[in-house]
């Protein structure tokens, strides 16, 4: 099993952002990433501040050494794919061939709504990621690129440098069982879904096998992945702080939430629901985390919980 940090760069202060970067970096996590947002999420009132992902991904390459630096996800429709092939290349030479790829339809309407950027129906978006997603496979693997789609037009394009990694994983992200999880089977080397429990994980994979299947693929290829909100206490003293946190998080959404992929209790109780993931075929767990940041529990986290799966 292995380890990730899921970094909501918002309402945070940059000092903050990059001291977590450097902890994560030595505390035995395996990945760090950001998402991909303007506003907060869970949608506020957009008065919130956050950071940009892919400028945030260009400084965790540079604060940080071993960790996989990734996103989780980008949306699609937020940025023509092959200027994001181009951010991209940079990142991973940044990083020194660290760069993680994750791409996803969108889904944070009010930010669309906003800026101007179309928000067509999920349909249209999952074929404007399925079309990004061979952009950007297409501009960091090949010398020159021609494609053709509805939304999405290559001519004989360079993007150059190439990443330093010969073929830089893409996580396709999203619990869509006709389209997303389809989209991953012929096009991702790893998937990753947000908040679900160990039994619809299970459930979810087996639905990517499926596609797998239909599409020629073999499902050991694609790697698997869950995050989970973090809201562990560190001690017993501390549960009642963690508990009031998970619900400010999540508002009315809290008690719904619960029975989805949260991590709430003492660590003792994490190191049981890491295991259930475990059993269920994740092979790596990405904690996500929003402000104010509780140290306690992420060293608690760190000391006692990624230790116990070890090996």
């Amino acid at each position: 099993m292995r380890f990730g940090l899921h970094i909501g760069q918002q309402n945070i202060q940059m000092d903050e952002l990059r001291r977590l970067w450097r902890w994560a970096d030595t505390a035995g996590f395996d990945w760090v990433d950001v998402w991909d947002h303007f506003y907060e999420a869970p949608p506020v009132d957009g008065n919130g501040s956050c950071f940009e992902a892919t400028t945030c991904m260009a400084a965790m390459a540079c604060e940080t050494s071993r960790v996989r630096v990734g996103v989780l996800v980008l949306g699609m429709g937020y940025r023509h794919p092959a200027v994001l092939a181009n951010a991209l290349c940079t990142i991973d030479h940044l990083s020194g061939g660290r760069l993680e790829i994750g791409l996803g339809a969108g889904w944070h309407e009010p930010e669309y709504r906003a800026y101007g950027i179309p928000f067509p129906p999920v349909r249209e978006r999952l074929d404007m990621l399925e079309e990004g997603i061979q952009v950007v496979r297409l501009l960091t693997t090949q010398d020159r690129s021609t494609f053709e789609g509805r939304y999405f037009r290559l001519e004989n394009a360079a993007c150059n440098p190439k990443p330093v990694q010969p073929r830089v994983r893409i996580w396709v992200g999203g619990n869509g069982e006709k389209r997303t999880l389809r989209i991953a089977a012929r096009h991702a080397d790893g998937w990753n879904t947000p908040y679900t429990s160990p039994e619809e994980f299970a459930r979810l994979s087996a639905v990517l096998d499926h596609w797998c299947e239909r599409e020629g693929r073999d499902p050991s290829t694609i790697e698997r992945t869950v995050n989970l909100s973090f809201h562990m206490a560190a001690t017993p003293a501390a549960l009642e702080r963690a508990e009031r946190q998970y619900r400010q998080t999540w508002g009315a959404a809290a008690e719904a939430m619960r029975v989805r992929g949260v991590v709430t209790g003492l660590p003792a109780e994490a190191v049981e629901l890491v295991g259930h993931y475990a059993q269920a075929g994740a092979a790596q767990v990405n904690i996500a985390i929003r402000p104010p940041v509780d140290w306690d529990a992420l060293r608690a986290w760190s000391e006692e919980v990624i230790p116990a799966f070890a090996g």
